[in-house]
């Protein structure tokens, strides 16, 4: 075994998991895992949720504390930046030192997509990707009245339900024509419209931003292409995020909206592999993908780990998410791009219900809300490849997973 290590670029969810299944493998040589921030690989989907709302610690969000990376034999070198990767060479530069390693991993994960309007640069105006995004917001969330939040998306959406929760006025800017538009149907996106609306939250479609208006003491307010001027003590700001490439880029690695890897997680160079938001990837069923999931983090490690250690393995599932606002859970199986049919299972009113996603005449994507057994079933059935009849398809009083196989 290589006296160098296993070096992996970042510190984030798809980092730590990679490590951990590393060791799972059976791996013995030396693991370094390099991180920008302070923190240890922490879980990030709560940031917009409960952890902004106050439920939850940051040290509950951490994968794992620090005794079990020493355990573990899995070292950490936080707070510093990779600058360059030499790949003929097998080395990283770090803070000015060259790092040799037998295998890369990079786990750069995105970045916020900036607003590219005047003043953003206001006191006051906040991106949501990091711990330190949301201590630095929860600051002023306390005693903030009005909260704009550009961006009716997963994080826009979850950050609205959290303000709104807590009693802050609270108005969503989203340039297209609905909600969530990238990732649901229509009815779907007016179902969560129509949700937020009953909670007091304004929600303002095709509004284009201009501007951030501001005073001595920060943020005052979004301006619009219309002229409106929307009120705000803080402004929250989600319009999508920017695969970390760089380095991968900049060492000749075959990038395009992402790192490009195979199917074992392999970018262009043999050594160096890329797992979670950064990659882009084959998937069977849905063609090239860069997933920002939990799931995509967590199954891409491990498929990178178990080759690196060497088994062998090939990443093959169906892409699943999920969002919660107030007491709705949203759970995704697949993508439903290219859809031509929609079934509703269930009773929207009543909040428990499916929506089925068909390309003719076949299953390729479920959004449930508050249905768990209709998701499980949805991931497994589109995993196999089966598609139940329209009828039971439609009624609710039948379970999903009476039809897979025993």
């Amino acid at each position: 075994m290589s006296e160098n290590p296993v070096v992996v670029i970042g510190a984030g969810h798809a980092a730590g998991l990679f490590a951990e299944a590393l060791r799972k493998e059976g791996y013995g040589g030396e693991v370094l895992l390099i991180g920008a921030e302070a923190h240890l690989p922490y879980q990030r989907p709560p940031l917009s949720k409960d952890f902004l709302a106050g439920k939850m610690t940051a040290e509950r969000l951490l994968l794992r504390n620090a005794a079990f990376y020493e355990k573990k034999d899995i070292k950490t070198q936080l707070n510093s930046r990779v600058e360059a990767i030499n790949p003929a060479e097998k080395t990283v530069t770090v803070n000015g030192s060259e790092v040799a390693y037998e295998k890369l991993v990079l786990a750069t994960g995105t970045r916020a997509r900036p607003l590219p309007v005047t003043g953003v640069e206001a006191d006051g105006v906040y991106y949501i990707r990091t711990i330190g995004d949301v201590e630095a917001l929860k600051i002023r969330f306390e005693t903030a009245e009005n909260i704009a939040i550009i961006g009716a998306g997963f994080i826009g959406l979850e950050v609205a339900a959290v303000a709104a929760t807590a009693g802050k006025a609270v108005t969503v800017i989203e340039a297209q024509d609905r909600a969530m538009p990238r990732v649901v149907a229509p009815i779907v996106s007016s179902f969560y419209e129509n949700y937020h609306a009953s909670e007091g939250v304004v929600l303002e479609m095709e509004a284009a931003v201009t501007a951030i208006e501001s005073d001595a003491g920060g943020v005052t307010g979004v301006r619009l292409a219309d002229d409106r001027v929307i009120a705000a003590d803080i402004v929250v700001v989600g319009i999508g995020v920017i695969p970390n490439m760089e380095l991968g880029r900049e060492a000749g690695l075959a990038c395009s909206n992402g790192i490009e890897v195979d199917e074992h997680a392999r970018t262009s160079d043999p050594d160096i592999y890329a797992v979670g938001e950064v990659a882009l990837h084959e998937n069977r069923l849905y063609g090239t993908l860069r997933l920002e999931s939990v799931q995509n983090a967590q199954d891409q490690a491990k498929v990178a780990a178990a080759n690196i250690a060497g088994r062998e393995i090939a990443y093959d599932v169906v892409p699943w998410f999920w969002s919660n606002q107030y007491d709705l859970k949203l759970q995704m199986t697949g993508i439903s791009t290219g859809y031509d049919d929609i079934l509703i299972r269930g009773e929207m009113v009543e909040h428990k219900f499916s929506i089925i996603y068909m390309k003719d005449g076949k299953m390729i994507a479920v959004d449930s809300v508050n249905a768990a057994a209709d998701h499980m079933a949805s991931r497994k059935l589109l995993e196999a490849g089966i598609t139940p009849s329209r009828d039971d398809m439609l009624d609710a009083t039948l379970k999903l997973k009476e039809h897979l196989p025993n």
